[in-house]
């Protein structure tokens, strides 16, 4: 079966989400996800920064 054509049974193709994998659920999992990966991120860079400032001034 290529991409552009129909399934001959999509009775059989149909799959349904579970709990937390849709919704307002997952839409505050992916909020919290973002919001600690801006947080890492900045932790990181400030640390790469201190080191390049502290190899710099020696």
């Amino acid at each position: 079966m290529g991409w552009w054509q129909r399934s001959k049974n999509r009775e059989a193709q149909r799959f349904y989400l579970l709990p937390g994998m849709g919704g307002r659920a997952m839409r505050k999992k992916r909020w919290q996800m973002l919001r600690w990966s801006i947080a890492a991120g900045l932790l990181v860079s400030a640390m790469v920064g201190c080191l390049l400032y502290i190899l710099g001034s020696l």
